[in-house]
């Protein structure tokens, strides 16, 4: 965290800003010879093949204090900085959402961003460069409110960086951030190491660290008990809405198993559907986000608990802005749902989203000829995109459900709305491709949600991801004619 004392407080537990020896294995700098002869393999390469991209694109407003910094590095260096497929360069630049560009001729690093970004990039890169050498100092100055330092039993060490770090990197790729491995203290009766996570939000920060105690938690039980309030503090109140926090969830062994999901797909459903970081630790549940985000994160777990003893229905659905209802005819429930809910589960996994079909205790809440209401949760776009995919599943089943007087519209709102193009036949089944293909390729190319409910293509999205969407389409179509 970027509190000024150690969120461990202990015997066992060195101060804060603790000298660290940052591991070379975490940072794709553990064949130094490979490095160094990659290195000068590319000596060649021009300089713009080695520039990380903007995180935030060309179009967005640099910021007033945006600047150029240099750095002046040896040949072994540049192997360390650039790593295996100069992953270890875009970790840097995306965790310090700077731009980076390695001119190996000249053996330079440049650094384009605000004041902030390049200090950053900077620190990060020095961190990186300083594992061929021996120990890191972390100093005071190292910490620009992006970093939580956290305490890992010495036992459980290797559990946690995995082999050959790959545990560690799964976590740096799955939140963007960055994890050192540090020395603390000194003689043999050494009980933790310390692990710095460097994010520029808590909310990557937080991410990486509960996944760290939760693997902890698996080698050496009862570990998260000793600084329970430590964790659940941290960071409190530090976001741009002023409410971040955590929120905790006790459970018993069979709901865990529950909670948790096959291969932690409940869980991971909850935490995308919520915004919340939602993990477990041990018995415990963590929910960090804004109070908005803890809630919806509380809210969906109740219900899906409640889904054991029987019907679930959530009052005042119409009045909530996180979910979105669509009613589906009862013949065309069981081909939705899928054997054992696998067909609803696969739209969770791909839309980030929560679904569940609702129904009162008493028989009611059933719609117009026997449908019945799924209710999806989570952010607009997900939902919407989930909505539609259902919609599509409904119109193979039940030709007319969604398309009956259906008519082409488009919108004029800038912000995230759909649109509707209606197909002739021909024209769909060139649309769609082999198993689906092209609308997959229309899709990605215009980042637009792309459906086809019957002969009607739904195009939800901002109004430039639209219009894009629906020239790709008509460039697609025009293709079967000639020269476009």
């Amino acid at each position: 965290s970027s509190q000024t004392s150690s969120p461990f407080a202990g015997a066992a537990v060195a101060s804060h800003y603790a000298p660290c020896r940052f591991r070379a294995d975490f940072m794709g700098g553990r064949d130094d010879s490979r490095g160094r002869s990659r290195s000068r393999d590319r000596r060649s390469r021009d300089r713009k093949d080695s520039r990380s991209p903007s995180r935030n694109g060309d179009a967005k407003r640099k910021p007033d204090d945006y600047g150029v910094d240099t750095m002046k590095i040896t040949d072994d260096d540049a192997a360390f900085i650039l790593g295996k497929g100069g992953k270890t360069k875009e970790k840097i630049s995306r965790v310090s959402q700077a731009e980076i560009e390695l001119f190996e001729r000249d053996l330079i690093l440049e650094i384009r961003g605000s004041k902030l970004q390049r200090r950053r990039a900077k620190k990060y890169a020095e961190g990186v460069m300083a594992q061929r050498t021996g120990p890191v100092t972390i100093t005071e100055d190292y910490d620009d409110g992006d970093l939580t330092m956290l305490s890992v039993p010495q036992e459980a060490v290797g559990f946690v960086t995995g082999r050959a770090g790959n545990f560690l990197r799964t976590i740096e790729e799955e939140w963007t951030t960055l994890m050192f491995f540090c020395e603390v203290g000194s003689g043999r009766s050494r009980d933790y190491e310390k692990l710095a996570i460097f994010g520029a939000t808590p909310r990557a920060r937080r991410g990486a660290e509960l996944k760290v105690l939760s693997a902890v938690e698996t080698k050496v039980p009862g570990h998260l008990s000793r600084f329970k309030d430590d964790v659940i503090n941290r960071d409190k109140g530090r976001d741009d809405s002023g409410t971040w926090g955590t929120d905790t969830m006790t459970f018993q062994d069979d709901e865990l198993s529950y909670a948790l999901g096959k291969q932690g797909g409940t869980r991971r459903k909850l935490e995308r559907s919520s915004g919340a970081v939602v993990q477990y630790v041990g018995h415990t549940a963590l929910f960090s986000g804004t109070r908005t985000e803890r809630r919806r994160a509380r809210e969906y777990m109740k219900w899906l608990f409640e889904q054991l003893e029987g019907p679930v229905w959530v009052d005042g659905w119409e009045d909530r802005d996180d979910c979105t209802v669509v009613e589906i005819p009862s013949d065309c429930i069981g081909y939705i749902t899928g054997a054992r809910r696998a067909t609803l589960g696969t739209m969770e996994e791909e839309w980030g989203v929560l679904m569940f079909f609702m129904n009162k205790n008493d028989g009611g809440g059933k719609g117009r000829g026997g449908s019945e209401k799924l209710i999806i949760f989570g952010p607009q776009r997900a939902r919407r995109g989930a909505e539609l995919k259902v919609m599509s599943g409904v119109e193979t089943k039940n030709p007319g459900s969604f398309t009956r007087g259906v008519r082409e519209k488009t919108s004029s709102e800038r912000g995230f709305d759909t649109d509707r193009m209606v197909f002739k036949d021909d024209e769909l089944s060139y649309a769609l491709g082999k198993e689906g293909t092209t609308r997959k390729k229309l899709e990605g190319a215009a980042g637009a949600i792309l459906q086809y409910v019957g002969h009607v293509a739904f195009i939800a999205g901002t109004l430039k991801e639209r219009k894009r969407c629906k020239e790709y389409i008509s460039w697609l179509l025009a293709q079967r004619r000639g020269s476009v």
